[in-house]
């Protein structure tokens, strides 16, 4: 359960830290659950959600823009992650799940990936967004392995995107 996951991601950072680390984070935005608790047992700093980016990108956004949200699995990001993010839980969220190739690739760990059909089912999921929500400002990855097609999000839709790289860098 979430108890023993917890207490490894804690051994690790520990262990991190003991092998000089100056900084935690992981790679997955669901973890923001463990937020909390890992600031407690380290005394560097330790992100462990891109989704903690959201209210600060928020804002840098005019009053009457919002950030979207962009995630591997829509039904699986639920309120008690947005609030351990301190994400405002009107946020717009869309997932990649419908796609043909991104979430289950990652999600079911496969070996291999089409990057191309992995580029169209972002850039899919971000049009759907945007057809929904006319005052996306900016979006949010909440996960790690989405960081590569940003570029090709930016490029397409022309808005900022934030993903864990931007946000440890």
């Amino acid at each position: 359960g979430g108890k023993e996951i917890l207490e490894g991601f804690i051994d690790a950072a520990k262990h991190l830290v003991k092998m000089g680390a100056d900084g935690i984070t992981t790679n997955c935005g669901f973890l923001s659950l463990f937020q909390e608790k890992m600031v407690e047992a380290v005394n560097v700093p330790v992100a462990t959600s891109s989704l903690m980016q959201v209210q600060m990108v928020q804002s840098l956004l005019p009053k009457n823009k919002k950030v979207g949200i962009l995630t591997i699995h829509k039904p699986s990001l639920k309120e008690e992650h947005l609030k351990a993010a301190n994400v405002p839980l009107d946020t717009p969220i869309v997932g990649t799940e419908n796609g043909k190739e991104f979430s289950r690739v990652i999600l079911n760990d496969e070996k291999e990936m089409d990057v191309d059909l992995a580029k169209q089912d972002h850039l899919d999921a971000v049009e759907e967004l945007l057809k929904k929500n006319s005052n996306i400002g900016a979006i949010v990855m909440e996960c790690t392995n989405m960081s590569p097609f940003a570029a090709d999000i930016r490029k397409k839709f022309e808005v900022p995107v934030f993903n864990i790289y931007t946000f440890i860098e």
